[in-house]
């Protein structure tokens, strides 16, 4: 039997850059996104629940532990790259209502020929801006949201304004949770910002990251969470202190007192998150 042809890299120009699918030599079908040089995404199309990124699989931990194993959701994803955590949440529950919204169309149409979805998934995909359907999402109608948007290394600015996160409170149900996927580095000037918009909104606040993003010494991910019912800390800070690349679960008085002084931000004076240090993030 002949054997299947060696997988070739995919380049393409789409509406934010140069966006590149690169073959993984060590797992047959598995491809690493990248924007302009900036991982975006790692899917194995077949071992959905495979996730290569570390904060990737903390945002997995959140929809794991956020209901009883196997009960479907329904899931509004803000930035879609490649659709691993949509993929995911279809394997680990099935017929869960899923839509993404990505705004980048000739990214989703790249994903869309190169790596398809499986039929009867429950994905929808949405060619649009993240805050513009946030905005018109119906009210109650999300048991999650997942904010993972980068204008290449950099949440947009329109996603870090108290403004939307009053639009996420609106879209979520009573027991919802928001999770997003963050950057920042000490002294946290940005990070703190996003923990008081939140505050105003949610009681229950949490923040997964790696000690060494917390401690100051290195930029990294933090993924934020906000609820107004009680988040599952204890099952999260198992999941996350068990990783390859362990990780903590801040809450209650120590995200309070990463907040100290930070005042929420309105939609006129808001910012994109920091620009990340030269390599941070970026690919051969």
């Amino acid at each position: 039997m002949d054997e299947a042809p060696e997988p070739i890299p995919v380049t393409r120009t789409v509406d934010c850059g140069t966006a590149k699918l690169l073959p993984d030599v060590d797992r047959p079908r598995a491809w690493l996104l990248t924007v302009d040089g900036a991982p975006q995404s790692y899917v194995d199309l077949d071992t959905p629940l495979h996730l290569e990124f570390e904060y990737v699989r903390r945002l997995a931990f959140v929809l794991d532990e956020v209901a009883a194993p196997g009960q479907p959701l329904d899931v509004l994803h803000l930035g879609g790259g490649a659709l691993t955590l949509p993929r995911y949440l279809a394997a680990t529950r099935p017929h869960s209502r899923q839509d993404v919204v990505e705004a980048d169309r000739a990214l989703l149409a790249l994903v869309d020929e190169h790596l398809p979805l499986p039929d009867n998934c429950g994905i929808t995909l949405h060619a649009d801006d993240a805050r513009t359907a946030l905005e018109a999402a119906p009210e109650s109608s999300a048991d999650v949201i997942v904010a993972d948007v980068f204008g290449g290394s950099r949440v947009p600015a329109q996603l870090t304004s108290v403004d939307c996160a009053r639009a996420a409170a609106r879209v979520l149900r009573e027991d919802g949770c928001y999770a997003a996927n963050l950057a920042d580095s000490a002294p946290f000037g940005f990070l703190r910002g996003q923990l008081a918009n939140f505050a105003t909104v949610f009681e229950h606040l949490a923040m997964i990251a790696e000690p060494s993003v917390l401690r100051g010494r290195r930029f990294g991910n933090a993924v934020l969470l906000a609820s107004r019912r009680p988040l599952p800390i204890a099952a999260l800070a198992r999941r996350a202190a068990g990783d390859a690349f362990p990780a903590r679960v801040e809450h209650g008085a120590a995200v309070r007192r990463l907040i100290a002084d930070a005042v929420p931000v309105r939609d006129a004076e808001a910012v994109a998150s920091p620009v990340p240090p030269g390599g941070a993030f970026s690919v051969g």
